[in-house]
């Protein structure tokens, strides 16, 4: 950052009185700040970065208050920056704002591959911070391992069922399935047994059912995972909790169990029974029917949401939402991108 960048953000932030998603104070003017891993944790395990002023005072209405020791603390921001895992370099600029100096340290997000950054003293899971708002939260455990799933490469629906039973599977299904492969796939076909192609396909893993199998193949899989199903519910209102004339909350409430192709039926089927039609009658007198969802974009929504749902350890007891307002339909699905967290 150029010494007249420097200046420029200070008075942006003089002016709104406030710090930033990307931006965060210190007045360190009586000494160094106690509290710094966490910002620094923060501002590189987002993708933007972030700046650290050192010198400015909220409470001090945003005023320069100025830095105790220029040589000093450009020195402790670096011993700070080599206390984190991995180290990290941050770009120091300095300047004099009503006659005090004010000191910057921009922090440089990392890579992906390397996050969570975190303070070493702490630990991984509880020396990874994320930045919210103007505020740096630590990171939940979920988000420690999203970050480490990434990195290790983690299919969390190919890990076993232990207890699954290889007898309910839907065996007509799957023999499809495998009728499929083959066919995309002739070479396969040709030199690879069934119980080979499962593995390969990630359907079981050492000869036991993977999660993956199990949630595609199975006649019941909430009997091994009660939450991995779908609860839906329509309201009257544009809220939850809102009522109709009668005081009814819901006007239907669905709990859709099954295999993913019986919870992809069962999800559309809810969602047909409960939005509004209009019919239109053209300029012909042609009579037409509008949905008021596209069928096949509902469709696709809720498959996302089976096929690209968090499937790890931390999300399985949370289920897919579907939920339907007066003004709008809703599908929410745990997780997220890795490091993203939580959706």
């Amino acid at each position: 950052m150029l010494e007249t960048e420097l200046k420029e953000l200070i008075e942006k932030i003089q002016k709104r009185k406030t710090e930033f998603q990307t931006v965060e104070l210190k007045s360190s003017n009586n000494g160094f700040p106690k509290r710094i891993y966490d910002t620094i944790s923060a501002f590189s395990n987002q993708d933007q970065g972030g700046v650290i002023i050192f010198g400015l005072s909220e409470d001090n209405n945003y005023e320069a208050v100025g830095v105790y020791d220029l040589e000093d603390a450009q020195k402790k921001i670096s011993e700070a920056c080599e206390q984190m895992e991995p180290i990290i370099r941050a770009v120091i600029t300095s300047t004099e704002v009503d006659g005090k100096f004010v000191l910057s340290a921009e922090i440089p997000p990392v890579e992906y591959h390397l996050r969570p950054v975190f303070y070493k003293g702490a630990g991984r899971l509880k020396g990874a911070y994320i930045r919210v708002g103007d505020a740096d939260e630590p990171m939940s455990e979920y988000e420690v391992y999203s970050y480490e799933a990434f990195r290790r490469r983690i299919d969390d629906e190919l890990r076993t069922v232990k207890n699954a039973n290889p007898k309910l599977i839907q065996q007509d299904r799957l023999n499809l399935y495998l009728n499929n492969v083959k066919h995309l796939r002739i070479n396969l076909a040709n030199n690879v047994s069934d119980n080979d192609l499962l593995e390969l396909m990630g359907i079981t893993s050492n000869g036991e059912l993977t999660l993956a199998g199990v949630m595609s193949f199975s006649i019941y899989p909430q009997a091994y995972f009660p939450q991995l199903c779908i609860t839906a519910v329509c309201v009257p209102g544009t809220e939850m909790g809102d009522t109709d004339d009668d005081g009814s909350r819901f006007i239907d409430n669905k709990r859709i169990t099954g295999s993913i192709p019986d919870l992809l039926d069962g999800a559309v089927d809810f969602v047909r029974k409960n939005m509004r039609v209009k019919t239109i009658i053209d300029s012909l007198g042609k009579r037409s029917d509008k949905t008021e969802y596209p069928i096949i974009a509902v469709r696709e929504a809720i498959l996302n949401a089976l096929i690209h749902r968090d499937y790890s350890v931390f999300t399985e007891n949370t289920p897919i939402c579907i939920e339907m307002y007066k003004d709008r339909l809703m599908i929410k699905s745990k997780g997220g991108l890795y490091g993203g967290g939580a959706v």
